[in-house]
């Protein structure tokens, strides 16, 4: 299940953080997550591409900074387009928190645990190993009207292209990323809201195979059918490069997977990462660790600290003395068992 094989440490852009991080003050907490999301995963393999999916949503709204985890009247998952983001991942990284708070005190961040819990729902299904830079700080508040800068599933290239180089993310990062829908699976009225069912036949520019169209109609007869659609239909619970053949073969689930085969700035990119999986994997790994950086809080920025709780911000008086370090760990201990 696990790629073997480590890259390249790719470049920091972004000031505050290190690959080496944490390797005073929490010098186990890569191999507290990785051991944690094996059980997890085997348990439920859906919370994988929850998992990076909620990395994402997190990033491309405001940063990332854990906003998305942050609970409260109107939060960031009440946005139309975080409609679906698994709650039982959400607790996940909660309880990851719990976990690396009982071994390392309050010094690691939600939106730290996050970026390494994506790239091991990546890793421990088939994908590509490498290092991320840590030392995110948690944002102290939200931002619901954030989500309106994630790509739509109805997007064409030139509105993706847009949405990523705001970020300063360019045109292989885009179909890398893409890569990601390789694996999980998209909700029937996802697909209904944005206007992608009955009729599933579309323009020339992304186009669908006639009996993979018949396929989904039959899935999703409607908005309020309960049927999820694999956005893979190779190999649905591995992550690979089956997404850029399913594009080749006109069977991209949303508009904006199958257009990229189709755009004359993306196309080239999906036939080589088609073609050569450890291509996709590398520029893939690039492309993660550039979007894990995008507005990232850290050092002594004031808009940032480390949660006690990821759904939660600090109280206004947030020293951390002794006794509030051994209620959180006693707190801490209660979650985990």
């Amino acid at each position: 299940m696990y790629s073997n094989r480590k890259l390249g440490r790719p470049p920091i852009t972004a000031k505050g953080l290190d690959y080496d991080y944490y390797w005073i003050s929490c010098p186990r907490v890569e191999r507290i997550v990785r051991k944690h999301l094996e059980d997890v995963f085997v348990k439920d393999p859906g919370q994988a591409p929850g998992i990076l999916r909620l990395f994402f949503h997190d990033c491309f709204s405001q940063g990332c900074d854990a906003s998305i985890l942050l609970e409260g009247a109107s939060d960031e998952k009440t946005a139309d387009e975080n409609m679906g983001l698994r709650q039982e991942a959400i607790q996940t990284i909660e309880n990851l928190r719990a976990l690396v708070r009982k071994q390392c005190l309050r010094v690691v961040s939600c939106a730290d645990i996050l970026t390494i819990a994506a790239r091991e729902a990546v890793r421990q299904f088939g994908g590509p190993d490498f290092d991320v830079p840590l030392g995110r700080k948690d944002s102290k508040s939200f931002n619901t009207s954030a989500a309106t800068n994630l790509p739509k599933p109805f997007f064409k290239t030139p509105d993706l292209l847009k949405s990523f180089t705001d970020k300063k993310l360019d045109v292989t990062d885009l179909v890398a990323l893409s890569g990601a829908h390789t694996y999980g699976v998209s909700h029937c009225g996802s697909v209904f809201d944005f206007e992608q069912i009955i009729p599933f036949n579309r323009s020339t520019d992304a186009p669908i195979e006639p009996q993979f169209n018949n396929n989904l109609v039959r899935k999703c007869p409607d908005e309020d059918s309960p049927a999820t659609i694999d956005l893979d239909i190779r190999t649905p619970n591995k992550f690979d490069n089956m997404y850029y053949i399913d594009l080749l073969n006109q069977q991209g689930v949303f508009i904006s997977d199958q257009d990229l085969a189709n755009h004359k700035d993306t196309k080239e990119i999906v036939n080589q990462f088609a073609s050569n999986q450890k291509l996709f994997f590398d520029k893939f790994a690039i492309a993660f660790v550039k979007a894990s950086q995008l507005e990232v809080l850290t050092g002594n920025d004031k808009r940032g600290e480390i949660r006690k709780t990821c759904f939660a911000p600090n109280d206004n008086d947030d020293g951390v003395s002794s006794s509030s370090l051994l209620k959180e760990v006693v707190d801490s201990a209660k979650i985990i068992n």
